[in-house]
């Protein structure tokens, strides 16, 4: 039976940062940027392939503070320059869909990271981990506009 919304409810997190869309989307678009800033707190990333492109791949290995090294790939679906970034998942135990979106306020930024998990039960599992982990990278990201920004 497929989920629906209501037992495998989309993990969201939302941050408003400074900087226009367009700026905010080129700290994802650059691979040398992306480098320096993706993952949560901690974490170091590198990359083997970025393919920002509908249809391409990012293989990367997520460098954890402990050193443990975490194989991760993505496919991109859908790029709408500045706009929205939606990227895949494919790991079958891990499977999920990444919708960022970037929306302008004022001068500033709304950056909304919506995940949705193809189970329900992995989504359950991994739901309080995700959240924290979210919010760090979003913390990551600030910085590395920040420090663009100087």
């Amino acid at each position: 039976m497929a989920s629906t919304h209501l037992d495998n409810p989309p993990i969201i997190s939302t941050r408003l940062v400074n900087g226009s869309a367009k700026s905010v989307f080129e700290a994802f678009r650059d691979p040398e940027i992306l480098a320096q800033w993706w993952g949560p707190k901690g974490f170091t990333c590198t990359f083997r392939e970025f393919d920002f492109r509908p249809g391409g791949d990012w293989l990367f290995v997520m460098h954890g503070p402990d050193g443990v090294g975490y194989e991760i790939t993505y496919n991109f679906i859908d790029i709408v320059p500045a706009g929205r970034i939606v990227l895949r998942n494919p790991q079958p135990t891990h499977e999920f869909q990444l919708t960022i979106t970037f929306e302008e306020e004022k001068g500033s930024t709304r950056v909304t990271w919506t995940m949705q998990f193809q189970s329900p039960q992995e989504a359950a599992r991994v739901r309080e981990f995700v959240i924290v982990a979210n919010e760090q990278n979003l913390d990551c990201l600030e910085e590395q506009l920040t420090t663009l920004a100087a």
